[in-house]
């Protein structure tokens, strides 16, 4: 199987994966917030193939590659990070079912499925910008890897997981589960950690990025960190 057609595979896997967890755990598929959190999660990733593959094939093959070659540390966060981004599938689905929280008002969802969106948009654009944009941290060197300083990039050292977390906390919003700022909030200690152990390993091993580092100051979120 091809790279391209892998990465197609494993998303759509993803994407049934989470319908699964979403409805199971629900108990119902009679759950408007769970139909709309799987059809912006497909809307997003389709946008996302009618960008990447005509345009930035080699980034949809890197991804692909799952976790192979990324370094040791990384592994573990990787995995840790699949249990607040699952889990709040988990969570979300029992809330609706045993109502274990007050609704939020309608605007509030809104706000969530928009950030949703933007979330999702901002790591379209990272990945857009990026050649070398992996799921795991990893020096390519058989690719050339050096730093990108374009797109997110001029503002930002890590935008991807800006987008990431953008993404995940408009998703508890729009499934409409307080008890998902508990996965949130994991979450963004695990992203956090990731990005301040990713910076030093590229400071020392990716060329050119200690003068990137000189111009654009802040790792995850402008004029705060």
């Amino acid at each position: 199987m091809s790279p391209i057609l892998l990465r197609i595979v494993q998303l759509l896997v993803l994407v049934l994966i989470q319908a699964v967890l979403l409805f199971v755990s629900a108990g119902t598929v009679r759950w408007s917030a769970g139909w709309w959190y799987i059809g912006l999660y497909f809307g997003m990733i389709l946008l996302a193939s009618i960008i990447m593959l005509p345009n930035r094939a080699e980034v949809v093959a890197e991804r692909s590659r799952g976790t192979s070659g990324g370094k040791s540390w990384d592994l573990w966060i990787t995995r840790l990070m699949a249990f607040p981004t699952l889990g709040l599938l988990v969570l979300a689905g029992f809330d609706q079912r045993w109502s274990l929280t007050p609704p939020l008002p309608l605007w509030v969802r809104l706000a969530g499925a928009l950030a949703f969106v933007v979330g999702y948009a901002i790591v379209l654009w990272a990945m857009y910008s990026n050649p070398f944009f992996s799921q795991v941290v990893r020096i390519q060197a058989e690719r050339g890897h050096m730093a990108v300083t374009r797109g997110p990039y001029r503002f930002v050292r890590h935008p991807g997981y800006l987008g990431m977390t953008t993404s995940l906390l408009g998703a508890v919003l729009l499934l409409d589960t307080l008890w998902g700022l508990v996965c949130f909030l994991l979450y963004l200690g695990l992203i956090v950690t990731r990005t301040a152990l990713e910076d030093r390993t590229l400071r020392a091993e990716l060329p050119g990025y200690s003068e990137y580092v000189a111009h654009t100051k802040y790792r995850l979120i402008p004029g705060v960190w």
